[in-house]
């Protein structure tokens, strides 16, 4: 049974940062399937906010929401099977529930839509303060 756990989230001023991991368990790996990071603000729809697919060996592709473009990384530990988010100059539009998903197919494809990822964490909450 697969399982996404998060880490990570709390309260930040603006201008802040945080970093929001994921471990990802339930597979002998996740290296090659794609993983990514989705938030959803009260009353707002989820988003995607970063995402990540397989290229070669320990390299990925990454796709980024423009919203983030410049602030937020998304790196993975295949090793570790952990995708993360390091979250800089964070803004109150920031605000939100972050999610970490995983995809059930092998693909190098970029996946930024949360119809096409499978497993979902539960959730951790970020809050930024003016």
């Amino acid at each position: 049974q697969v399982q996404l756990v998060e880490s990570g989230g709390g309260l930040v001023q603006a201008g802040g940062s945080l970093r929001l991991s994921c471990a990802a368990s339930g597979r002998t790996t996740f290296s090659t399937y794609p993983m990514g990071w989705f938030r959803q603000a009260p009353g707002k729809e989820q988003e995607s906010v970063a995402t990540t697919s397989w290229s070669s060996g320990r390299t990925y592709f990454a796709y980024y929401a423009d919203s983030v473009k410049g602030r937020f990384t998304i790196s993975r530990d295949p090793a570790k099977n952990t995708v993360s988010l390091q979250m800089n100059s964070l803004k109150p539009d920031d605000t939100a529930v972050y999610f970490c998903a995983a995809a059930n197919r092998r693909t190098k494809d970029l996946l930024s839509s949360r119809t096409e990822y499978d497993y979902w964490g539960q959730g951790t909450q970020v809050t930024v303060t003016v």
